[in-house]
C-alpha cells in the first residue's frame, strides 16, 4: 500500500492536471494498493485538513485540462512560521495532518513560494517532492518548468495579432507579458514573435535608447513598432537607486499608472510624439489547455516522481537538466531564482539581429 498527498499551490498554469495525473498513473501501474488525497487549495488544505480521497475517476481526462482539480492558493513563504488569526501553528499543523493520513510521500506542485516551504516541510521531517510549476521558469536547478511553453504559445500569439492592427494604423504597440522578477516569458515570445524592442526586469531600460530603436524603424520605412514588455521591466534611473527607493518610485508610478507599461507609453508619446497603444493578456497567458510539449513535459516529470517515490527517494525537486529528468535536492534550490543573465547567448542573438533591449 502507498499513500501519498497532493497538493497544489500558488498561480495555477496549463499543466498541473497533466502532472498530477502522470504522478498517479506511474504509482497505479507499479504498486498493488493505492490512496491518493487531494489537498484543497494548496497549503490551506494541509494546514486545516481540507482533503479528499482521489479515485481514477478523478485522473481521468484530464491530461488536456487546465488549471487544478484540487484548486490552489497564495500561501506566503514568510507567514509560514507565524500563528494564524487564531493561534494555529501552520507547520505543527501540517505535520500532523501528514501523519493523521500516514502518507508514504507528499507531491507539492508549485513554484518558488510553494518550493521554499516544501523545503521547509522537508527540514521537519516529512517526505516531499517538488514538482515545478509556473510559467515564468525562473525555478534555479531546472532548465524548464511545466506551464512556460505554453503561457510562450499564448503570449506569442498575443503579439502575433497585435502586428496586424499595429502595421494597419502605423502605431507602436506595448504588448506587457507577465514576469515580475524574470524575464524569460517576455524573452522568448518576443523573440518568437518578432517584437522589434523587449524589455526585461533583469535589464533595466533607458528610455532614450527605447525612443532612439522606435526612431530608427520609422526612419527606415517602418511605420510601426512592437514592444514586448514584462510587467517588471524597470527603468535604469530607477533601478539604480537602493532596494526601498526602487519600491518607493514604482509604487509612485503606479499610483498614476496601471503598469510599467503605461508609464512608458506616456513618456514615448511624449519624446517621440508617435501614438502608442498597450495591450495587457494578463491572466490568459496561464489558462487554457497544456500544449502538446508541455502535456509531454508534465507526464514525463509526474512519472518520475513516481518513480521516485516507488524507490523510497524524497527531499527533492524533479527537474529537466540537459534534456533529461533527474532529481535535485531541494536544499540547493529552494530560494533560488533562475535569472536572465544579461549576458545570456539568447539575448546576445536578439541584439545581433537588431532586437533593442532598451540598454
Amino acid at each position: 500500500m502507498k499513500r501519498i498527498g497532493l497538493l497544489t499551490s500558488g498561480g495555477d498554469c496549463q499543466a498541473l492536471n497533466a502532472t498530477m495525473r502522470g504522478v498517479v498513473k506511474g504509482l497505479s501501474n507499479n504498486c498493488n494498493e493505492l490512496e491518493v488525497y487531494g489537498f484543497e487549495e494548496g497549503y490551506k488544505g494541509l494546514i486545516y485538513g481540507h482533503h479528499r480521497l482521489l479515485t481514477s475517476d478523478d485522473f481521468s481526462g484530464i491530461l488536456t485540462r487546465g488549471g487544478t482539480i484540487i484548486g490552489s492558493s497564495r500561501q506566503p513563504f514568510k507567514l509560514m512560521r507565524e500563528p494564524d488569526v487564531n493561534g494555529l501553528d501552520k507547520v505543527e499543523a501540517m505535520k500532523q495532518n501528514y501523519y493523521k493520513l500516514r502518507l508514504d510521500c507528499l507531491v507539492i506542485l508549485g513554484g518558488n513560494g510553494t518550493q521554499k516551504t516544501a523545503n521547509l516541510l522537508r527540514e521537519e521531517g516529512l517526505n516531499v517532492i517538488h514538482l515545478p510549476k509556473t510559467i515564468d521558469n525562473d525555478i534555479w536547478g531546472t532548465d524548464l518548468t511545466f506551464g512556460y511553453q505554453s503561457a510562450i504559445d499564448i503570449a506569442t500569439a498575443a503579439i502575433d495579432q497585435i502586428h496586424t492592427t499595429a502595421s494597419s494604423h502605423g502605431r507602436v504597440f506595448i504588448v506587457e507579458v507577465m514576469g515580475h522578477k524574470v524575464g524569460w516569458l517576455t524573452l522568448s515570445a518576443g523573440i518568437a514573435s518578432g517584437a522589434d524592442i523587449i524589455l526585461l526586469p533583469e535589464i533595466p531600460y533607458d528610455l532614450d535608447s527605447v525612443c532612439a530603436a522606435i526612431e530608427k524603424r520609422h526612419k527606415g520605412g517602418k511605420k510601426f513598432t512592437i514592444l514586448a514588455v514584462a510587467e517588471g521591466a524597470i527603468p535604469k534611473k530607477i533601478a539604480e537607486k537602493g532596494k526601498k527607493e526602487q519600491r518607493k518610485a514604482m509604487e509612485k508610478m503606479l499610483e498614476k499608472y496601471p503598469s510599467v507599461s503605461y508609464k512608458l507609453a506616456h513618456d514615448i508619446t511624449e519624446r517621440t510624439g508617435y501614438e502608442v497603444r498597450v495591450t495587457v493578456p494578463g491572466h490568459v497567458q496561464r489558462g487554457g489547455s497544456p500544449d502538446p510539449f508541455d502535456r509531454i513535459l508534465s507526464t514525463k516529470l509526474g512519472v518520475y516522481c513516481a518513480q521516485l517515490i516507488m524507490n523510497n527517494e524524497f527531499g527533492c525537486m524533479v527537474a529537466t537538466v540537459n534534456n533529461k529528468i533527474v532529481k535535485v535536492p531541494l536544499e540547493e534550490s529552494a530560494g533560488k531564482l533562475k535569472m536572465v543573465d544579461p549576458e545570456d547567448q539568447t539575448v546576445k542573438l536578439a541584439k545581433y539581429m537588431g532586437i533593442s533591449f532598451g540598454d
